[in-house]
C-alpha cells in the first residue's frame, strides 16, 4: 500500500496524483470536445458553411473540426474549453487527491500578484521586441505589410481578438498544468531522504521543463534544437514560480511572449501559423539563429533572449522582495 498511499500525509503519492489528474483532464476534454463538435456541426450546417460528405475519407469528425477552425467564434469556444477542462481537473484533483485549495497552485491573488503579472507581460513583450529589432537590423526580416489576415474576407479586428483570447487561455492553462500542478507534485514526490526540499524543487523544476518540451514534439517544424531550447523555455517560464511560489510572472510572460511573437510580429509560434499579424513579414537568415519555421525559440536568438529573461526575473524578484531564493515550501506538503 505504501506504493500508493502516503500514510504521513494521508493522501495518494505524487506519481498517482499526476496520473489521475491527467486521466481526469483527458476525460473532461474528450467530453467537452464531443459537445463542442456536435454544437459546431449544428451551427455550421444551419449557416450553410458545412456540407457533410459521408464518402469523404477524412470522416465526419475531421470535416467538422476543419470547418470549425475556419470559424473564429467556434475556434475560440474550443480553446476556452481546454482552459475550462484544465482548471476543473486541477481544482478537483487539488480537492480530492492533493488535499489543498486551488490557490496553492500559484493563485494567491492580490496586489502583489497583479504587479508580478504586469511585469511578466512587460518582460515577454520586451524580449520579443528585442528579437524583432535584432533580426530587422540584421536584414533577416522583410516587412511585407501590416494588418495581415490569413482568412480571406475575415475582419482583422475579429481575428485579432480570437488570437488574443487564444494566447491568454494558453498562458493560463499551460502554466497551471506544467508549473502549478506538475512542478509542485514532482517536487513534493522527490522530497524524501537523502534528498531535501531544495534539491527536490530543483528536480521538479527541471523535469517539468522536460515534460513541457516533450509536449511540443509533435508541432510542425519541431527539431532537436527546438526541443532543447524549449527545455530552457520551460525553465524561463518556471523561474517566476520557483522564486515566488506564484504563477503571476509565468502566466504574464507566457501570454505576452506568444502574443507578440505571433499576432504582433508575425513569427511562427512553436511551429504554428497565425490567423493575423499586425506586421506581415518574410523571414530569412540562418535557421540555427532565427529558428525559421518553428519560431525564435528554436534559434540561438531565442535562446539568448530566454537567458536574458531568466536574469531579468531574478533581478525583479530580488528588487521586489529583497532576496531571490528558491521557495522550498513548494516541495513541502502542508494542508492550508
Amino acid at each position: 500500500m505504501k506504493l500508493f498511499w502516503n500514510p504521513d500525509q494521508r493522501r495518494l503519492r505524487a506519481g498517482w496524483r499526476l496520473v489521475l489528474q491527467s486521466i481526469l483532464f483527458f476525460f473532461l476534454l474528450t467530453f467537452v470536445q464531443l459537445v463542442t463538435q456536435f454544437g459546431a456541426a449544428a451551427v455550421l450546417i444551419a449557416s450553410g458553411q458545412l456540407d457533410i460528405d459521408l464518402s469523404d475519407s477524412q470522416g465526419l469528425g475531421a470535416q467538422i473540426a476543419q470547418a470549425a477552425m475556419q470559424n473564429p467564434l467556434l475556434s475560440t469556444l474550443s480553446i476556452l474549453g481546454v482552459l475550462f477542462c484544465t482548471f476543473l481537473s486541477i481544482w478537483i484533483a487539488g480537492l480530492i487527491l492533493d488535499r489543498r485549495p486551488f490557490a496553492d497552485f500559484g493563485f494567491h491573488l492580490g496586489a502583489s500578484w497583479t504587479v508580478d503579472f504586469a511585469f511578466g507581460l512587460a518582460l515577454g513583450a520586451g524580449l520579443m521586441v528585442l528579437i524583432f529589432i535584432i533580426e530587422l537590423a540584421a536584414g533577416w526580416i522583410d516587412i511585407q505589410g501590416f494588418f495581415h489576415a490569413s482568412i480571406p474576407g475575415a475582419a482583422f479586428g475579429l481575428l485579432f481578438l480570437v488570437e488574443l483570447v487564444k494566447f491568454i487561455c494558453v498562458g493560463f492553462y499551460e502554466e497551471m498544468l506544467s508549473r502549478g500542478y506538475h512542478l509542485r507534485n514532482i517536487a513534493e514526490g522527490m522530497n524524501f531522504k537523502p534528498l531535501n526540499p531544495r534539491l527536490a524543487l530543483l528536480i521538479g523544476y527541471l523535469f517539468s521543463s522536460l515534460v513541457f518540451s516533450v509536449f511540443h514534439l509533435a508541432n510542425p517544424h519541431a527539431s532537436w534544437i527546438s526541443t532543447i531550447n524549449l527545455v530552457v523555455a520551460g525553465l524561463l517560464l518556471g523561474a517566476g514560480f520557483v522564486l515566488t511560489g506564484e504563477l503571476a510572472v509565468s502566466i504574464g510572460l507566457h501570454i505576452a511572449w506568444n502574443l507578440f511573437q505571433g499576432t504582433i510580429f508575425g513569427f511562427p509560434v512553436s511551429g504554428t501559423d497565425n490567423l493575423v499579424s499586425l506586421v506581415w513579414i518574410e523571414q530569412s537568415g540562418p535557421e540555427w539563429i532565427t529558428g525559421a519555421g518553428f519560431g525564435p525559440e528554436a534559434g540561438m536568438i531565442g535562446m539568448l533572449a530566454m537567458l536574458l529573461g531568466l536574469a531579468a526575473i531574478y533581478a525583479w524578484v530580488r528588487r521586489r522582495r529583497g532576496l531571490a531564493h528558491l521557495q522550498e515550501r513548494l516541495a513541502v506538503y502542508s494542508r492550508s
